[in-house]
């Protein structure tokens, strides 16, 4: 499987150029500050997400497609924040379970693991939000590119994906880890603004208090 198919290409080709630029340039904001806001991305693609869900099975339990979407939408988008936690919990804690299962035959307490890959989970929260935001802006920024390659007609955007598999994944891996290493130092100067920023608001309270005292 490759991050780059043909049949995708092959369906998204005709879009007009700036169709692909609007898609390139939100590519590469998801690239850059995923990881940053990611509260927003992840409320905002969970609420999409169950909108699109009960338009197709409104009128399987009898109710107006769009009531159900509405619904859907605005349920998931409320609970998206804290959903995300337990997620991140069984995505940390059943793959430690069944690595200990397989490598350790012997251990015959898997949930203490399982509770350990939980927890990691949870605590590397922000850093795989930072790693799937940014492997998420790549791939649309590496399909709006080709798709507006081909619309200029600089490059055959369907061949490319054809001929030139293991070329784009290895691309495409490469921008993932630049934007990763670009989220992890803008997190970084947030920080540090932050504690500055505190610094400066408890020096100036306190300087404020002793002239007072004068």
């Amino acid at each position: 499987m490759h991050l780059i198919t043909p049949e995708i290409l092959l369906e998204g080709r005709g879009l007009s150029a700036v169709a692909c630029g609007a898609g390139l340039g939100v590519g590469m904001i998801v690239w850059l500050l995923g990881g940053w806001s990611h509260r927003f991305w992840l409320v905002l693609l969970t609420t999409l997400a169950a909108g699109v869900y009960g338009l197709s099975i409104g009128e399987a339990f009898g109710v107006q497609p769009l009531v159900a979407a509405l619904l859907l939408a605005v349920a998931a988008g409320t609970l998206a924040l804290a959903l995300v936690r337990v997620a991140a919990f069984l995505a940390g804690g059943v793959p430690a379970c069944i690595l200990a299962e397989q490598l350790l035959t012997g251990w015959r307490e898997p949930f203490v693991f399982f509770f350990v890959g939980g927890f990691l989970g949870l605590f590397l929260l922000r850093f795989w939000m930072m790693v799937l935001s940014s492997l998420a802006g790549t791939v649309v920024m590496a399909y709006s590119l080709l798709w507006l390659l081909d619309a200029l007609g600089k490059a055959d955007a369907v061949s490319w994906g054809e001929q030139k598999p293991v070329l784009l994944d290895w691309a495409c891996g490469g921008v993932t880890l630049l934007g990763l290493l670009i989220q992890v130092g803008v997190t970084r100067r947030i920080r540090r603004r932050k504690q500055r920023d505190e610094e400066y608001g408890e020096s100036g309270g306190e300087r404020k208090k002793n002239r007072r005292a004068a």
